[in-house]
């Protein structure tokens, strides 16, 4: 009869555990998918790996992102830039490596953070003493679009290339120069 009980309850156990795993939502059902921008310039390859929160007719810069504090840029884990040359951002030299880019938004600019650390959830760690580059940028409002979903793109010309950050009615570019 306990062997039973016991079999019986080791039974249930197993079903509720491999219940609770089947419920766990996959990568493709995230409410901010995993998205993925890159680039080939000759033997420089530039990847930028985020996740894509929506609008939803939410306000999003000043309110869901507030003016003055660390963004993730994304949602989910922090976003993530691989370069596997060294290239300039913004005139400023980034090493071959993999990174974490977090931003301070503004009203009228952006502050772009180049951090070491990898791996993060959030902003909710970041570190400022492994920042390893910080520049501003300035912000375009663009009346006549709306972007839904919070998106990043990599718009190459020649020997460069523009990132672009486009959510709501905000853009920011970032000049990205391949150095030989």
């Amino acid at each position: 009869m306990r062997l039973t009980k016991l079999m019986l309850s080791l039974s249930t156990l197993f079903i509720m555990v491999a219940s609770a795993y089947s419920q766990s939502p996959a990568e493709g059902q995230r409410s901010s998918p995993l998205a993925i921008a890159n680039l080939r310039y000759k033997d420089t390859y530039v990847k930028i790996t985020y996740s894509q929160p929506r609008k939803h007719g939410r306000e999003i810069f000043g309110k869901l992102v507030p003016y003055g504090k660390v963004w993730r840029m994304g949602a989910n884990e922090a976003t993530e830039i691989t370069a596997t040359k060294n290239i300039t951002l913004n005139g400023f030299l980034l090493k071959a490596g993999t990174y974490t880019i977090f931003t301070i938004p503004e009203k009228d600019k952006w502050t772009i953070i180049i951090n070491s650390e990898l791996g993060l959830w959030g902003s909710y760690n970041h570190n400022p003493k492994l920042d390893i580059l910080r520049f501003d940028v300035p912000l375009q409002i663009i009346a006549s679009e709306t972007y839904e979903s919070f998106t990043i793109s990599l718009d190459p010309h020649a020997e460069t290339a523009d990132l672009l950050l486009k959510w709501d009615n905000a853009k920011v570019s970032i000049p990205i120069k391949f150095l030989n």
